[in-house]
């Protein structure tokens, strides 16, 4: 394992180059929400979070958290992936490129209906959808008079917002927060800002912003409490990125470690075991979507001999579920995984961000032996470009970083130029809602969320909604177009809609009103039949004619 003593640049110098100033917007974080809370809702109060650091504390006992404890609950997500996970049975198999995410093939039905025939109406992914293209054409080679050209520009231009604005009103079922106002930044877009290298090394390019990424990766750091000395980090181009390098810093400080993720897990955990060549072992997933640390202590058994490399879910793609990092760590420890042969990575793409403001939510925090945590910056942030942050300790980042002669600096990112815009977009959200700010939004998240739940279950339909989410799961919708409509995220029979701090209780009472008219087109003579969703949210959440009598 590397040490920091090994680093070229000691943590002290990092952090002392004058790139960065505190944050001025927040108090320090124990002087904000000292215990009172911001909730009207007293059924709601033990649920949301109120507290400082505190608000990142839970009783150290790492008991499951029931719904009597919290709000029956609904997870984050990531935008869907296509694949289905129903192929459980056999993740036991230790396997490395070829099939290492362990899925077979899947028929994607266009109307969520069986058919009896696998591959009438299936989607083939880049053959089955069609797009209009604008074509470029070249100006003429004599052509000095441009005005009809930039006409006709603008009113391409001025046609497209017009569909933005319509597709952002019908927007539900991935996790972006839609409400953002950046006016202020519109003078720095005529800058080509670039952030090349180590964020905390001066490079010879000098149009970046790396004294905003380090206040931002600071203001993380803080939050995941992480002294400035002791953490490495930068702004990544997207979520999967903060996936690819946590799992890659993983792998370089156990070369032969095997990757352990749920089934469950974000598409991007897989990719990086097929782009680094790892030995991958799929672990089950309860029905909620949280790891099955019994499955987990099993295969973690039959492969005593090597390190262990662990991708934890902080909010799984489709049911928004969070896998209990505590049960985690003691299932490794009484496995006889000591500190120095496993590193957690925790992919807290949504809800990393979010999970920090409920108050008896899991406390992610690198006191706790985690080797990284990545967020989403275009998720629950808000930021209008994909970006994310990843956060490292630093003893760990001596093993990816090599001198570049070429930028001046070192570097230890997956991408080369990092968008220099993001971090500017990032500190100014973090400096407009600050912590207090943030935790008001997941309180509304989190009660809109609910309220889905109740109007999806009042109208007959099964719907699931795990503790600590924002995430409600239902029956897949039968017309492919109504899915189009809501941009819904879909997983063989079911379907979710992430309410994120833009969502209003108006646009989900207009959902659930499109969603029953939508049934009722479908039902067959007249009667309607619910179908049976049980195996992807469990008996008791189901609306069936067999499960909702029970």
């Amino acid at each position: 394992m590397a040490s920091a003593s090994n680093s070229a640049a000691s943590s002290s110098d990092l952090h002392s180059n004058g790139l960065h100033e505190p944050l001025p917007a927040d108090p320090p974080i124990s002087d904000v929400l000292s215990g009172e809370n911001i909730s009207s809702s007293s059924n709601l109060d033990d649920f949301l979070g109120s507290s400082s650091h505190g608000i990142f504390r839970r009783s150290s006992d790492s008991n499951k958290l029931g719904h009597g404890d919290l709000l029956e609950g609904v997870n984050i997500g990531d935008p869907v992936s296509p694949k289905a996970h129903s192929n459980a049975t056999n993740s036991g198999n230790l396997h490395s490129l070829g099939d290492c995410d362990n899925h077979e093939p899947c028929n994607f039905s266009t109307n969520g209906v069986s058919n009896g025939n696998d591959n009438k109406g299936s989607v083939i992914l880049g053959r089955n959808m069609q797009y209009d293209c604008l074509s470029i054409t070249e100006p003429d080679i004599d052509d000095d008079s441009t005005g009809d050209r930039e006409a006709y520009m603008a009113s391409v231009l001025a046609r497209y917002r017009r569909t933005l604005v319509d597709r952002t009103k019908y927007h539900l079922g991935y996790p972006y927060n839609l409400d953002f106002d950046y006016g202020a930044l519109a003078q720095l877009q005529h800058f080509s800002i670039n952030n090349l290298g180590d964020p905390f090394i001066e490079s010879n390019y000098g149009v970046h912003s790396r004294q905003f990424e380090v206040g931002v990766l600071d203001w993380f750091a803080r939050l995941w409490e992480l002294e400035k000395e002791e953490y490495w980090g930068y702004i990544t181009n997207c979520g999967t990125e903060g996936n690819l390098h946590g799992i890659l810093v993983g792998r370089e400080v156990f070369p032969d470690g095997i990757l352990y993720a749920s089934s469950e897990s974000h598409y991007s955990v897989f990719k990086a075991a097929r782009m680094y060549r790892m030995d991958m072992v799929k672990v089950d997933t309860l029905i909620t979507g949280e790891i099955d640390c019994a499955d987990l202590k099993r295969k973690l058994e039959e492969r005593k001999d090597k390190p262990a490399i662990l991708n934890v879910n902080i909010g799984t793609t489709v049911k928004g579920a969070v896998d209990d990092l505590d049960l985690v760590i003691a299932t490794l420890q009484e496995t006889g995984f000591g500190k120095e042969r496993f590193f957690i990575h925790c992919d807290g793409a949504l809800f990393g961000l979010m999970m920090p403001f409920v108050q008896k939510a899991p406390k992610v925090t690198f006191k706790k032996p985690i080797g990284s945590v990545s967020v989403s910056g275009h998720k629950f942030v808000g930021c209008p470009m994909p970006c994310g942050v990843q956060i490292t300790r630093i003893e760990h980042i001596n093993v990816l970083s090599r001198n570049v002669e070429y930028l001046a600096s070192r570097d230890a990112t997956i991408m080369g130029s990092r968008n220099g815009h993001a971090p500017i977009f990032l500190w100014y959200t973090l400096n407009r809602k600050g912590y207090r700010g943030f935790q008001k939004e997941v309180q509304k998240c989190l009660r809109n969320a609910h309220y889905l739940k109740d109007r999806l279950r009042n109208a007959g339909f099964g719907v699931m909604l795990n503790v600590l989410s924002s995430t409600v799961v239902f029956e897949r919708p039968q017309e492919e177009a109504f899915v189009r409509k809501w941009q819904l995220a879909c997983e063989g029979d079911i379907a979710h809609a992430v309410v994120m701090p833009n969502v209003t209780r108006e646009k989900l009472d207009k959902f659930v009103e499109d969603l029953i008219e939508s049934r009722l087109r479908c039902t067959k003579g007249g009667k309607l039949v619910v179908p049976c969703i049980a195996k992807g949210i469990g008996e008791e959440n189901c609306a069936c004619d067999q499960h909702r009598s029970r």
